[in-house]
């Protein structure tokens, strides 16, 4: 299974986190399904051009988590992580990008008014875009 786990060695962000955040998102968002095997350690890590040690750290924090379950000898899967859970990460994720783009905003002087005029034609525009 390849997993679609973009990686920046640019990014000020480490390594196991920015694939931590991407695979936490694909599973919580549904894209990978509960029950679903995922690559071994080895596998995921040369998939991803990064050591065992950064995969197997990311593999265990998910698990701590409550995310991911490991069988011996068998390997790890995805857990039911619950709607409740599938809900707070949609809500909090798209919450936490409203909150950076007003955070822009005021950063250069938007009014009230204009932030929301802005998501308005931001809204309307992806919206159009869907229909194309």
């Amino acid at each position: 299974m390849r997993i679609p786990i973009q990686i920046s060695n640019d990014s000020a962000e480490p390594l196991y986190y920015q694939i931590e955040v991407q695979l936490k998102a694909l599973i919580l968002s549904g894209q990978l399904a509960e029950g679903a095997l995922l690559p071994s350690i080895r596998e995921l890590a040369q998939q991803l051009a990064c050591s065992v040690i950064t995969i197997r750290r990311v593999y265990q924090d998910l698990e701590n988590e409550g995310i991911l379950r490991t069988r011996q000898g068998t390997g790890t899967f995805v857990a039911n992580v619950g709607q409740t859970a599938r809900d707070n990460y949609r809500t909090d994720a798209v919450l936490t990008a409203m909150k950076e783009a007003i955070l822009t905003g005021i950063r250069v002087k938007c009014t009230d008014a204009e932030l929301e005029e802005l998501f308005r034609a931001a809204l309307q525009e992806v919206r159009d875009q869907e229909k194309a």
